[in-house]
């Protein structure tokens, strides 16, 4: 970063809250990947806007220059790291509070975790199914995060983000284009700052007994002792990713610390020492494999971060 930018950067956000070159695999559910040029804290809205209205004076674009983090449950980051400003969203962002008397309003980094909290607390069911959703709210609406029955899209009506010139945009649930593992942000460059969440009236104790039971599926069925970013790969229109990956012969497939699950095959998981390499060659020799046996090509849910070698 050029100095000039790091002191503009540093007037809007504090010296303290850019830390340089801060290693990625604390800040990812694989718990791998190298140091990011420049890791910056922003808590507020305002410092948002006015950071993404910089980068745009600046010529700096989304994933190319910076890349705005979630809870790093769906992000793969390359062993060399990236050569860009990771933005964490803090303070503000993390919070999530009952707007009215079936309306939550959570912020793109609250976990889903604690939204699905907050609306049991207040008997309010349809969220469960985003309880044991590894993320945040931001990270869970750009992929329309889904589970037992459950997405995004069923639940919330309005999403607020801040475009790629620093303005405030409202966008309603008709904007979303919320599709399976997709939504408009994937195709704009919006940073999602929070959103709306409609739920209905319902009965606490069912509500968790509903988590409860949703929870034991994935203990029972999921890898969730060993680091990875959940499902890896999109569910094929018409199959299923990890009974493909069984039928391909792929059950315990390693590469390095890298192993295609035991438990279940539609998780990549780091068995103890994984490279992102490691990750990465996998899940291209499971591609590959699998439209071999199968002549179905399969898409990774996981984003890249950094330069990874095909």
């Amino acid at each position: 970063m050029r100095l000039d930018l790091y002191d503009k950067l540093a007037e809007i956000v504090s010296a303290e809250n850019i830390i340089k070159n801060e290693e990625m695999s604390r800040h990812t559910t694989f718990r791998v990947g190298g140091p990011a040029d420049y890791f910056v804290k922003i808590d507020s809205k305002s410092r948002l806007c006015r950071v993404i209205g910089l980068f745009n004076e600046e010529g700096l674009t989304m994933q190319d220059n910076y890349y705005v983090l979630g809870n790093g449950s769906n992000l793969l980051v390359a062993d060399s790291g990236y050569q860009g400003i990771i933005i964490s969203l803090c303070g503000e962002f993390a919070e999530c509070r009952l707007e009215n008397s079936n309306v939550i309003s959570a912020g793109a980094a609250c976990l889903n975790v604690a939204v699905a909290n907050l609306a049991r607390d207040n008997a309010l069911k349809g969220f469960e199914f985003a309880h044991g959703i590894p993320g945040s709210i931001g990270g869970a609406l750009v992929m329309n995060a889904g589970a037992y029955g459950g997405e995004m899209k069923q639940v919330v009506s309005t999403v607020y983000a801040i475009d790629e010139n620093g303005h405030e945009a409202v966008l309603d649930r008709e904007d979303l284009e919320f599709g399976y593992r997709t939504s408009v942000f994937k195709k704009k460059k919006y940073v999602i700052t929070g959103c709306l969440i409609e739920l209905e009236s319902g009965n606490r104790d069912e509500i968790q007994n509903l988590m409860d039971e949703l929870k034991e599926k994935r203990v029972s069925k999921q890898p969730l002792e060993y680091p990875s970013a959940g499902s890896t790969f999109k569910r094929p229109e018409g199959y299923f990713a990890g009974k493909l990956i069984e039928d391909a012969g792929l059950r315990g497939y390693s590469v390095g610390g890298a192993q295609v699950s035991e438990k279940h095959c539609g998780f990549v998981i780091n068995k103890g020492g994984a490279s992102a390499d490691d990750i990465f060659r996998l899940i291209n020799d499971v591609k590959k494999k699998v439209i071999e046996t199968s002549g179905v090509e399969l898409s990774p849910e996981v984003i890249l971060l950094g330069d990874f070698k095909a």
